[in-house]
């Protein structure tokens, strides 16, 4: 496959190749579980999800996404709740994992947890310790970015800019201000470790680098995050295992997804604008949260608006409505087409070009609308089901669809309508009819009038909630 990525140290897209031919690792940093996933948090991993599930088509994919379940917040919120870290992070990690699977997000192969690896990364630290990459001090383990020619190059700063840079931390004990830490001191009231630095727990970076290692190896393939996560997380990882693994190239392609903001502005809890996935479950279905995430190019920013919704479940709508009618014709739910459609192919092989692999599927979707020939409609709604699963979307049944989640009306009762409208027509008692469209308009449900009869489905942001 002619599959073209975005590497961001390279700062170009480049053909992919994998390191072993047929298989691919892939890592992708997961979430801090100190409290509910926000949509932006959400949109690496539906994002990187879509990469899995292509990578899938051809290769043999390792695919590794963690948990971090120490850090400042999660013993913030331990503090604060009374409880235990680990309490903290199987609760959000649990809640994590329910949102994620609404959004059709499939599980990772490995999900390793950061505090069931304390002792790679103590071992990791020793390493660094007797190579001259790191330095013990005043109960801390410090990464030496001078020991490091190519520290900056992933995220294109100079060491300069990032002392003068906010995510600095100058402290006395450092011999170099960028120096950052691998291992730090644990309070008595804090979560600690036993390692030859004394009591403490590690440093954010070195808990992936550890965890990478142990699971896929000194090489992978394509490590994926957030455009926020470059500098610092990205860059001092890269140090770090390269310089651990005796100057070996540590990642073949570095991925990064944009930001997401609302309404034009940025995304944050200071603004009141953060938005959780679970409540937006509330307002629509899983699938149209993905596809809204999936709308924009990933490397793009992406503006959440109170319209995205309800625009994300109209599409979806149209191409439900349209495997609907093709079902209905062949008699029988058709079944995903073995080979993925190959304008759907192109556009996900250019980049992961999501919104030209949607036109696409609306191309294919037209086409399915304008034919009548019963063969014909079983080809394309078999390629437009091929290309929905590979990203990730289409994965309901199209009356399952249409009839869950119907206001304060429920499917009995929707039917019950129906009928009475069709007998008020048969009655020629016009203004029945018509109040009773208007009744289920209100409910958020759209009828339609056809040879077959009369079909109805949810319409996107109606009914009560």
């Amino acid at each position: 496959m002619n599959l073209q990525l975005f590497d961001t140290s390279a700062g170009e897209k480049r053909l992919f190749e994998p390191l072993v031919p047929g298989k691919a690792t892939v890592y992708v940093c997961g979430p801090t579980v100190y409290n509910f996933a926000h949509i932006g948090n959400a949109r690496p991993a539906v994002v990187f999800d879509v990469l899995v599930r292509l990578l899938r088509t051809y290769l043999d994919v390792t695919y590794a996404r963690n948990i971090t379940d120490v850090d400042d917040k999660i013993n913030k919120a331990a503090k604060e709740q009374c409880c235990s870290i680990g309490e903290i992070s199987a609760r959000y990690r649990e809640a994590y994992h329910e949102d994620m699977a609404a959004l059709g997000v499939l599980p990772p192969d490995i999900e390793p947890h950061a505090t069931e690896h304390i002792e790679e990364m103590c071992d990791m630290i020793a390493r660094l310790v007797e190579d001259g990459h790191a330095y013990a001090a005043e109960g801390h383990v410090l990464f030496s970015v001078e020991s490091f020619d190519e520290y900056g190059s992933l995220s294109g700063r100079d060491l300069r800019e990032m002392i003068a840079g906010a995510r600095v931390e100058i402290a006395p004990y450092k011999r170099h201000p960028a120096d950052f830490v691998l291992w730090k001191p644990a309070a008595d009231d804090e979560p600690g470790w036993e390692s030859p630095w004394g009591r403490g727990r590690p440093g954010w970076h070195i808990e992936c680098s550890a965890m990478i290692e142990k699971h896929l190896g000194d090489q992978i393939d394509i490590h994926g995050g957030g455009q926020d996560l470059v500098f610092p997380h990205h860059e001092n990882e890269r140090a770090q295992s390269t310089c651990a693994h005796g100057g070996k190239s540590f990642v073949n392609f570095w991925m990064h997804n944009g930001f997401l903001s609302m309404n034009s502005t940025k995304m944050s809890k200071s603004l009141g604008n953060v938005l959780l996935v679970r409540d937006l479950r509330d307002e629509a279905k899983g699938e149209a949260i993905r596809l809204a995430l999936l709308s924009a190019h990933y490397r793009q920013p992406l503006d959440w608006t109170d319209n995205t919704l309800t625009e994300a479940t109209r599409k979806l709508d149209r191409m439900y409505t349209a495997l609907q009618r093709a079902d209905a014709a062949a008699g029988k739910l058709i079944p995903a087409a073995d080979t993925i459609p190959e304008s759907v192919r192109a556009a996900l092989a250019d980049d992961l070009n999501t919104p030209k692999a949607l036109a696409a599927l609306f191309e294919l979707v037209r086409a399915l609308n304008s034919s009548d020939e019963i063969r014909t409609q079983c080809e394309l709604a078999g390629a437009i089901r091929a290309g929905g699963d590979v990203i990730g979307l289409l994965a309901d049944n199209p009356d399952d669809w249409f009839a869950a989640d119907q206001g304060d009306l429920d499917v009995a009762s929707i039917e019950q309508l129906i009928a009475d409208r069709a007998s008020a027509k048969a009655a020629r008692d016009f203004g029945e009819a018509d109040r009773i469209r208007d009744l289920l308009t209100e409910q958020g449900i759209r009828i339609s009038d056809g040879p077959e009869g009369t079909r109805w489905q949810r319409v996107a942001g109606g009914g009560a909630k």
